[in-house]
């Protein structure tokens, strides 16, 4: 054969290589790229997350090796947080399934437990919602978002950060979601102010009982990605008779009852039924008429559940081994972590299969398992 037969022949040869090559990189890459099923069609911000430690004192600690990375479910269009100011574990316990039936459905049914943990700086309501839709904790020195207040100063969360925070609700916004925020202190006009774009709806009503009538009608006549609710109840009680009195406890039956009218519309509603997921936590707990000791067990211990389709009764720690029980601890952001109220905006993102929020500090892997 001459010299210029074996020149074409090796062209053919490595034309073939080329071509081998370029149809495994298709076939591996075609089920990140086709799509997903019954899902929309996954915003611009959909794309796999380079994890960071979960902690904020190793934020930027790329030596640690990421958790496992959890799964979320395609079907997954919506999530509905659910804040219940003031929650002590014990008034669930307290309570029952008699007189708690939805609270103890969401541990009976959802990824749950009764040990999660607030902000380490602070077990006041300002800091510690911030901290659940900013994924940051407190002091700025390590990235926080700096609210250490607890009542509307009239600023903003970028005046107070001294740098733009972006919030769950500017993730979603941004990748083309609706948003709400259902509120039932003034304080949380603080939010709402920082983030007035992101934000497509905002109601502050004091009344629970009107409240939880204005979501359910958001629920079922809107189609939104993104709604946080505040419950202030049980909270009020505590500080007017204290936490764990006869009155708390009512404050506490009386939101389980509201909670409950939003299950019931989730169950009822094929739509919320297939696509919403609920997540319910607290700012805080409480004894006595205060919560401000940051130091106080009853104060920085609170109730977290993750529930809806897909989700079976599990213990959120036995789901998370990378995440450690405080058992009666006060871990703060060092070593191993305990499951926060602050992990609430990242586990929004991660549900919804967008991006950690930017700047964010808590559950920046993304890596809460709810699904078994």
């Amino acid at each position: 054969m001459s010299p210029l037969s074996l020149r074409g022949e090796s062209r053919w040869r490595l034309r073939a290589a080329l071509i081998s090559v370029a149809l495994t990189v298709c076939a591996v890459a075609a089920p990140v790229l086709a799509p997903r099923g019954d899902a929309p069609a996954p915003p611009p911000a959909v794309a796999e997350q380079v994890s960071a430690p979960h902690h904020p004192a190793a934020a930027g600690d790329r030596s640690v090796p990421p958790a496992r990375r959890a799964v979320s479910r395609p079907w997954v269009r919506s999530v509905l947080v659910v804040s219940i100011d003031g929650l002590n574990p014990d008034a669930i316990t307290a309570l029952g399934p008699s007189q708690a039936p939805h609270l103890h459905r969401l541990i009976a049914e959802g990824a749950a437990t009764l040990n999660a943990r607030t902000e380490f700086e602070s077990t006041q309501t300002l800091p510690n919602h911030t901290g659940m839709v900013t994924g940051r904790p407190v002091s700025t020195d390590i990235g926080g978002h700096g609210v250490t207040f607890n009542e509307d100063n009239g600023g903003t969360v970028r005046a107070t950060a001294g740098e733009k925070v972006r919030s769950a609700f500017s993730a979603v916004h941004r990748a083309g979601g609706r948003t709400a925020l259902f509120a039932s202190k003034p304080k949380f006009d603080f939010l709402d102010r920082s983030w007035p774009t992101a934000i497509d709806k905002y109601r502050m009503e004091p009344d629970n009982k009107r409240l939880t009538r204005l979501v359910l009608r958001d629920l079922r006549r809107q189609r939104r990605t993104f709604r946080f609710v505040h419950f202030s109840a049980p909270d009020t009680a505590g500080h007017a008779s204290s936490y764990m009195s006869a009155d708390y406890l009512e404050a506490v039956r009386k939101t389980d009852h509201r909670l409950g009218r939003l299950m019931g519309a989730i169950d009822e509603t094929r739509r919320l039924r297939r696509h919403l997921l609920l997540v319910v936590t607290s700012d805080h707990g409480g004894l006595g008429t205060s919560h401000a000791d940051a130091t106080r067990r009853y104060n920085y211990t609170m109730p977290f559940f993750v529930w809806g389709r897909g989700i079976e009764g599990a213990d959120l720690y036995d789901l998370n081994p990378q995440y450690a029980d405080p058992g009666a601890s006060r871990p703060d952001y060092a070593g191993a972590q305990p499951i926060r109220n602050g992990m609430v905006a990242n586990l929004v993102t991660q549900l919804l299969s967008l991006k950690a929020v930017p700047g964010s500090r808590f559950n920046t892997a993304q890596d809460v398992r709810v699904f078994d």
